[in-house]
């Protein structure tokens, strides 16, 4: 190589930035998605070869810290919810000052099969968990997956008395979402005509995890759960994170030209570790602005259907007292989070006393259930196992030994 080469090759290199742009989180090609990747970045294709050839390059999310571009703009592509949920539905639940219309994805059990109740966090959908209820049913094919939209959240819709869709801002106490969660079980319940309800586990992330709590400690849904886990929350690592809410709220953007570009801005900050995942979440919270009238250079852009900044009376309220609750609440414990870190004290106290199990999933961001959706779902399939009340063989009565004898 001549010094002139050298030296234009240089100037190119220096010029690139340090770390490229997007996560190698599991790139997708056509309507196949990779759950795990190869802990070992594939070459990338060269200029000029045929993209549908090549297979999808990955790196797990759980262990790269190269990035690539996608190779296809169907890497993009947003994912359909039917690929993970049979079905859903806008159930109706009249009360004197409202009707909310809860929106919900379920695959109904099997006969005597277990039901996983999911609740996503704030600003989040009831598609945060799709990828995760997939991995599961393969682990527990008799198993059931429901998951519930909170008010303001996804489709889930708020009426007033005159019937005027309500507008922000929503009532989202702890208490009210409490009870949303509780009618919207009790409403599936009816529609399946489930008697007596199957057994329950119930799952929450961030905000949803204080709501799980919340519904665990007050005893809404009885003997029929099994237990509970909670997914990245802690009491005071949240009160603590909540003081750079509105720093987060300020650097990530307000629009989207597109859905591909929304789902592509979650890969590149990392937000979403997993592509899959980001895929079928992400287009969930957003909703199109635009005019059937307007002409096609009209802003058509997509907003976010939750308006985190008018929640903020709230916040303190979701996750104070929670460490306690979680520990105090009848049924099985367990908690799943991106750091050890993120333990507070009675939390520690608690663990050191084997009042519920803990696992660390320190690959994962935030989103447990989508960045690692197949270990989320072994865990959580093994605490099933664990307490699992129709597996128990309970001995013989007394009576009826000497029965069998006589």
């Amino acid at each position: 190589m001549s010094s002139l080469q050298r030296s234009f090759a240089k100037a190119k290199l220096d010029g690139l930035p340090s770390e490229a742009p997007l996560a190698a989180d599991a790139l997708i090609e056509d309507d196949e998605y990779e759950q795990e990747g190869s802990d070992q970045l594939q070459p990338l294709q060269e200029a000029g070869a045929d993209e549908d050839s090549s297979s999808a390059s990955s790196a797990s999310s759980a262990s790269s810290t190269g990035t690539i571009r996608p190779n296809s703009r169907k890497a993009l592509d947003p994912l359909p919810w039917t690929d993970f949920f049979a079905q859903e539905y806008y159930l109706e639940n009249v009360r004197p000052d409202e009707t909310i219309i809860h929106h919900v994805y379920v695959t109904p059990p099997a006969p005597k099969g277990p039901l996983f109740i999911l609740q996503h966090g704030a600003g989040s959908s009831g598609l945060s968990f799709a990828l995760f209820a997939a991995e599961l049913r393969g682990i527990l094919p008799k198993a059931g997956t429901l998951a519930i939209e909170a008010r303001g959240h996804g489709e889930t819709i708020v009426k007033l008395p005159n019937g005027q869709i309500s507008g922000e801002p929503y009532n989202l106490s702890l208490a009210t979402l409490s009870s949303d969660f509780f009618d919207a079980v009790k409403l599936v319940q009816a529609k399946f005509e489930w008697s007596p309800a199957p057994d329950l586990v119930l799952v929450g992330h961030s905000l949803g995890g204080a709501i799980v709590t919340d519904v665990a400690i007050r005893g809404f849904l009885g003997r029929s759960v099994l237990g509970y886990a909670v997914l990245d929350v802690v009491e005071g690592s949240a009160l603590d994170a909540l003081q750079k809410m509105h720093l987060y709220l300020a650097t990530r953007p307000q629009s989207f030209p597109s859905l591909p570009s929304s789902i592509e801005w979650h890969t590149r900050s990392r937000t979403i570790r997993n592509n899959a995942s980001a895929r079928v979440s992400v287009p969930s919270l957003l909703y199109q602005r635009a005019d059937q009238h307007a002409s096609p250079s009209a802003d058509q852009s997509w907003l976010w259907r939750t308006d985190l900044s008018v929640t903020e009376r709230y916040w303190e309220d979701w996750f104070t007292g929670m460490s306690k609750n979680f520990l105090e609440a009848t049924g099985a414990k367990l908690l799943i989070l991106a750091g050890t870190d993120r333990l507070d004290k009675e939390l520690m106290i608690g663990q050191m006393q084997g009042k519920y199990q803990l696992q660390v999933f320190s690959d994962a961001g935030h989103f447990v259930q989508e960045d690692q959706p197949e270990k989320t779902a072994t865990v959580i399939a093994d605490f099933y196992r664990r307490n699992d009340r129709s597996a128990l063989v309970l001995p013989p009565k007394v009576g009826e030994l000497l029965k069998q004898k006589s």
